[in-house]
Protein backbone atom coordinates (compact mmCIF):
# COMPACT_ATOMS: atom_id res chain seq x y z
CA UNK A 1 0.00 0.00 0.00
CA UNK A 2 2.77 2.44 0.92
CA UNK A 3 4.66 1.48 -2.21
CA UNK A 4 1.72 2.62 -4.33
CA UNK A 5 1.87 6.05 -2.69
CA UNK A 6 5.64 6.55 -2.92
CA UNK A 7 6.31 4.97 -6.32
CA UNK A 8 4.79 7.81 -8.46
CA UNK A 9 6.60 10.41 -6.38
CA UNK A 10 9.95 8.65 -6.76
CA UNK A 11 9.43 8.25 -10.51
CA UNK A 12 8.49 11.94 -10.80
CA UNK A 13 11.58 13.04 -8.90
CA UNK A 14 13.86 10.82 -11.01
CA UNK A 15 12.23 12.09 -14.22
CA UNK A 16 12.66 15.70 -13.11
CA UNK A 17 16.30 15.11 -12.24
CA UNK A 18 16.99 13.45 -15.59
CA UNK A 19 15.42 16.40 -17.45
CA UNK A 20 17.39 18.86 -15.34
CA UNK A 21 20.64 17.00 -15.96
CA UNK A 22 20.14 16.98 -19.73
CA UNK A 23 19.39 20.71 -19.79
CA UNK A 24 15.86 20.51 -21.22
CA UNK A 25 14.25 22.34 -18.33
CA UNK A 26 14.79 26.07 -18.27
CA UNK A 27 16.04 27.41 -14.98
CA UNK A 28 14.51 30.27 -13.07
CA UNK A 29 16.02 33.71 -13.54
CA UNK A 30 19.23 34.31 -11.63
CA UNK A 31 18.90 35.14 -7.98
CA UNK A 32 20.58 38.50 -8.35
CA UNK A 33 24.24 37.51 -8.18
CA UNK A 34 25.06 39.29 -11.43
CA UNK A 35 23.16 42.34 -10.17
CA UNK A 36 25.66 42.55 -7.28
CA UNK A 37 28.60 42.78 -9.69
CA UNK A 38 30.96 45.71 -9.41
CA UNK A 39 29.82 46.17 -5.81
CA UNK A 40 31.80 44.93 -2.86
CA UNK A 41 32.40 41.39 -1.61
CA UNK A 42 30.18 41.66 1.47
CA UNK A 43 27.09 42.57 -0.54
CA UNK A 44 27.74 39.72 -2.97
CA UNK A 45 28.24 37.07 -0.29
CA UNK A 46 25.05 37.92 1.54
CA UNK A 47 23.43 35.52 -0.91
CA UNK A 48 24.77 32.01 -0.23
CA UNK A 49 24.47 30.98 -3.87
CA UNK A 50 26.89 33.71 -5.00
CA UNK A 51 30.64 33.60 -5.53
CA UNK A 52 32.86 36.70 -5.49
CA UNK A 53 35.83 36.80 -7.84
CA UNK A 54 38.56 39.14 -6.58
CA UNK A 55 40.45 39.11 -9.89
CA UNK A 56 37.75 40.90 -11.89
CA UNK A 57 35.56 42.12 -8.99
CA UNK A 58 32.46 40.30 -10.21
CA UNK A 59 29.72 38.48 -8.37
CA UNK A 60 28.70 35.27 -10.17
CA UNK A 61 26.37 32.39 -9.47
CA UNK A 62 28.15 29.53 -7.73
CA UNK A 63 28.44 26.58 -10.14
CA UNK A 64 26.48 23.99 -8.17
CA UNK A 65 27.03 21.21 -10.72
CA UNK A 66 30.74 21.09 -9.96
CA UNK A 67 32.18 21.07 -6.47
CA UNK A 68 34.94 23.55 -7.25
CA UNK A 69 34.41 26.55 -9.47
CA UNK A 70 36.14 26.15 -12.84
CA UNK A 71 39.28 28.16 -13.51
CA UNK A 72 37.68 29.97 -16.47
CA UNK A 73 35.04 31.36 -14.10
CA UNK A 74 37.49 32.46 -11.40
CA UNK A 75 40.88 31.14 -10.19
CA UNK A 76 40.69 29.43 -6.78
CA UNK A 77 43.14 31.87 -5.20
CA UNK A 78 40.82 34.78 -6.10
CA UNK A 79 37.48 33.08 -5.39
CA UNK A 80 35.62 34.02 -2.21
CA UNK A 81 32.63 32.16 -0.86
CA UNK A 82 31.02 32.47 2.54
CA UNK A 83 33.40 35.11 3.91
CA UNK A 84 35.48 37.69 2.11
CA UNK A 85 38.71 37.30 4.07
CA UNK A 86 39.31 33.60 3.16
CA UNK A 87 40.09 32.57 -0.39
CA UNK A 88 38.79 29.28 -1.74
CA UNK A 89 42.21 27.58 -1.72
CA UNK A 90 42.74 28.32 1.98
CA UNK A 91 39.19 27.19 2.70
CA UNK A 92 39.77 23.86 0.93
CA UNK A 93 43.11 23.32 2.68
CA UNK A 94 41.65 24.18 6.10
CA UNK A 95 38.66 21.90 5.59
CA UNK A 96 40.95 19.08 4.45
CA UNK A 97 43.15 19.46 7.52
CA UNK A 98 40.15 19.54 9.87
CA UNK A 99 38.62 16.52 8.12
CA UNK A 100 41.91 14.63 8.30
CA UNK A 101 42.25 15.38 12.01
CA UNK A 102 38.69 14.22 12.64
CA UNK A 103 39.24 10.98 10.72
CA UNK A 104 42.56 10.36 12.47
CA UNK A 105 41.05 10.99 15.91
CA UNK A 106 38.15 8.67 15.08
CA UNK A 107 40.60 5.93 14.06
CA UNK A 108 42.62 6.43 17.25
CA UNK A 109 39.45 6.24 19.37
CA UNK A 110 38.37 3.04 17.62
CA UNK A 111 41.82 1.53 18.11
CA UNK A 112 41.86 2.43 21.82
CA UNK A 113 38.36 1.05 22.36
CA UNK A 114 39.18 -2.21 20.60
CA UNK A 115 42.45 -2.52 22.52
CA UNK A 116 40.78 -1.97 25.89
CA UNK A 117 38.07 -4.45 24.97
CA UNK A 118 40.73 -7.03 24.07
CA UNK A 119 42.61 -6.40 27.32
CA UNK A 120 39.37 -6.87 29.27
CA UNK A 121 38.80 -10.16 27.46
CA UNK A 122 42.38 -11.23 28.15
CA UNK A 123 41.98 -10.30 31.82
CA UNK A 124 38.80 -12.35 32.02
CA UNK A 125 40.52 -15.30 30.32
CA UNK A 126 43.53 -14.97 32.62
CA UNK A 127 41.31 -14.87 35.70
CA UNK A 128 39.41 -17.93 34.49
CA UNK A 129 42.65 -19.84 33.89
CA UNK A 130 43.95 -18.81 37.32
CA UNK A 131 40.74 -20.06 39.00
CA UNK A 132 40.99 -23.35 37.11
CA UNK A 133 44.65 -23.74 38.14
CA UNK A 134 43.75 -23.05 41.78
CA UNK A 135 40.96 -25.62 41.62
CA UNK A 136 43.34 -28.20 40.09
CA UNK A 137 45.96 -27.48 42.73
CA UNK A 138 43.38 -27.90 45.53
CA UNK A 139 42.11 -31.19 44.04
CA UNK A 140 45.71 -32.41 43.69
CA UNK A 141 46.47 -31.54 47.32
CA UNK A 142 43.29 -33.33 48.43
CA UNK A 143 44.24 -36.43 46.45
CA UNK A 144 47.78 -36.25 47.79
CA UNK A 145 46.57 -36.06 51.41
CA UNK A 146 44.10 -38.93 50.80
CA UNK A 147 46.89 -41.06 49.31
CA UNK A 148 49.15 -40.25 52.28
CA UNK A 149 46.41 -41.27 54.74
CA UNK A 150 45.77 -44.48 52.81
CA UNK A 151 49.49 -45.33 52.64
CA UNK A 152 49.88 -44.62 56.35
CA UNK A 153 46.94 -46.98 57.10
CA UNK A 154 48.57 -49.71 54.99
CA UNK A 155 51.96 -49.20 56.73
CA UNK A 156 50.26 -49.33 60.12
CA UNK A 157 48.42 -52.51 59.17
CA UNK A 158 51.63 -54.31 58.20
CA UNK A 159 53.83 -52.74 60.86
CA UNK A 160 55.87 -50.67 58.48
CA UNK A 161 54.82 -47.42 60.04
CA UNK A 162 57.77 -45.12 60.53
CA UNK A 163 58.14 -43.26 63.76
CA UNK A 164 58.19 -39.51 63.48
CA UNK A 165 61.71 -39.26 64.95
CA UNK A 166 63.73 -42.41 64.36
CA UNK A 167 66.86 -41.02 66.00
CA UNK A 168 65.21 -40.66 69.39
CA UNK A 169 65.85 -44.41 70.10
CA UNK A 170 69.59 -43.89 69.99
CA UNK A 171 69.60 -40.80 72.17
CA UNK A 172 67.85 -42.56 75.07
CA UNK A 173 70.58 -45.27 75.44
Amino acid sequence: MKLRIWLPRIIGILFGLSLGASGQVTSAPSSGCSASSNNNCEQCLRNVSCLWCNANHKCVDYPVRSILPPKKLCPLSDARWGVCWVNFEALIIAMSVVGGILILSLCICCYCCCRSRKSKQHNMIDQKMERENDQRRMRQEERKSEMKIRHDEIRKKYGLFKEPNSYSKFENN
